[in-house]
């Protein structure tokens, strides 16, 4: 039980380290659900590109939504960003110091699997292959418009009949295959030289608000977390509380089995008991209240 009590408690205070786990889990399951993804083009002209384009950029999306929903920060953001201003000032630097970083992490999962359609060139080939001018390829010469879309269309279906005897299927997959892989490797080559200019072009611009953004932006999530965990404190007391006042007649039965019952003068004794004062449903609410709308101003 201690193990876990410690494995909670660093997942607590390492958020950051959590949600860059998070994002490479998603990145490796997107690999790891296109390579299992049965890839079935429809061979259709009308419906090839909708396919295609489909299999590259919904899921990609879905995935973003993912690494939204994951990430804490994105409903901690929300609600520092939605809180009305109260006591205490909302930082605009602090709001976009988190958004950008929530952006980059939920980011990576979608980019990892458009990459790897890209490199493998099924779906641009599907996508595409309708579009690819046939005067490029002999195969196509004696044959009308209609019939070349169709064939077009059939080019990624190699065990189509019509395009088993077809000398410029293999030419036409071949030359969509080369420019999806050239245009995989260059958007990954454009995302590695980004991140090389973006980790050494930084100590050129103004550090102490970066820093600033940084420390603040841990603030108000540990901040969220104490709360969040003191009211669940005060809830276990609180709803202790009820139930013994619900049993007092049957109070000496309840003290017989180890039920610790507070002492009078200990609240004001203890500061860990303070929570012990608040005892009525109306007070908490207001408590509740007032720290959403009246947050107190971070000069204690």
């Amino acid at each position: 039980m201690e193990r876990f009590r410690m494995i909670f408690q660093y997942f607590q205070s390492n958020t950051e380290s959590v949600m860059n786990g998070i994002c490479g889990l998603l990145a490796l399951a997107s690999v790891k659900i296109y390579t299992s993804f049965d890839f079935s083009c429809p061979c259709l002209p009308r419906y090839n590109m909708a396919y295609g384009l489909g299999v590259m950029f919904i899921p990609p999306v879905t995935l973003f939504f993912c690494g939204l929903i994951l990430n804490r920060q994105s409903l901690v953001m929300l609600e520092e960003w939605s809180r009305p201003q109260g006591s205490r000032k909302k930082d605009l630097a602090v709001i976009r110091y988190m958004c950008s970083s929530i952006m980059q992490r939920a980011m990576v999962a979608p980019i990892v699997w458009i990459i790897v359609t890209l490199l493998d060139g099924k779906c641009l080939i599907c996508a595409f292959s309708g579009s690819v001018d046939p005067e490029k390829f002999v195969g196509f010469a004696n044959t009308t418009p209609v019939q070349v879309q169709q064939l077009l269309a059939k080019v990624p279906c190699k065990d189509d009949e019509l395009m088993r005897n077809n000398t410029s299927r293999k030419a036409v997959s071949r030359y969509l295959r080369c420019w999806s892989q050239a245009l995989g490797w260059s958007i990954l080559l454009i995302l590695i030289v980004a991140a090389f200019l973006a980790r050494w072009l930084r100590p050129c611009f103004n550090q102490v608000t970066l820093l600033q953004a940084r420390h603040w932006s841990n603030y108000i999530d540990i901040e969220q977390k104490i709360f969040e965990e003191t009211c669940c404190e005060h809830s276990r007391q609180f709803a202790h509380k009820c139930i013994l006042h619900f049993f007092e007649s049957m109070r000496q039965e309840i003290k017989q089995h180890s039920f610790r019952l507070p002492r009078e003068g200990e609240g004001a004794e203890r500061e860990e008991d303070l929570l012990w004062g608040i005892t009525n449903q109306d007070e908490v609410n207001k408590l509740l209240k007032m720290w959403y709308y009246q947050k107190p101003p971070l000069n204690v």
